[in-house]
């Protein structure tokens, strides 16, 4: 009886499996590579801000936007003290509860720096001694959190804050609350 060998392969055979898995995986990292390319170059991001003169000088709570945060107060405070700042003039973005679900004394305000416009404006609509705080946020939005000590806002709040001549301010982009029918105009 005779063993039965395997016949032995013959070494011209090309073995195709790995150049095509090759060549494959290499269309996938430069597929990988355009794409992030694009994507870093072709930014969607919009401004957090403009930078611009003021006219006259002087910041005016259009220019402004808040988020009124509740931080311990009465259930509704936000909503209330959101809808009378609107009544001032302001821009109100958000009203809702702390994010971080941190209980507050009395009230703070954050913002970007503790000493810009836009946080003293805001300071000025208060009634009681705030506490400021500067996140160096880039929007230049400013955040009121009412603490469980909170009672109202001053009667009459500070109309306008007067800012260095020639001084150059970033004020957060507003953006209507309803979307603008085609052809018309914002304005």
């Amino acid at each position: 009886m005779t063993a039965l060998h395997p016949q032995p392969r013959s070494h011209r055979r090309l073995h195709w499996r790995t150049p095509i898995t090759m060549v494959v995986l290499l269309g996938i990292l430069f597929g990988g590579f355009w794409w992030g390319w694009n994507s870093l170059t072709n930014s969607s991001a919009e401004q957090n801000c403009v930078e611009q003169k003021l006219p006259n000088n002087r910041l005016v709570p259009k220019q402004v936007v808040l988020n009124i945060y509740n931080g311990g107060a009465r259930a509704g405070s936000a909503a209330r003290i959101g809808e009378e700042l609107k009544k001032r003039g302001f821009n109100v973005g958000k009203i809702a509860n702390e994010p971080k679900g941190d209980k507050i004394d009395v009230v703070e305000v954050r913002g970007a720096t503790t000493d810009g416009p836009e946080v003293k404006l805001a300071l000025g609509q208060l009634n009681q001694k705030a506490k400021t705080v500067a996140d160096a946020r880039p929007d230049h939005t400013v955040d009121i959190v009412l603490g469980i000590g909170f009672t109202k806002l001053n009667a009459k709040g500070v109309p306008s804050i007067a800012v260095p001549a020639d001084t150059v301010v970033c004020l957060p982009v507003v953006r209507p609350s309803q979307p603008i029918p085609s052809g018309q105009n914002p304005n």
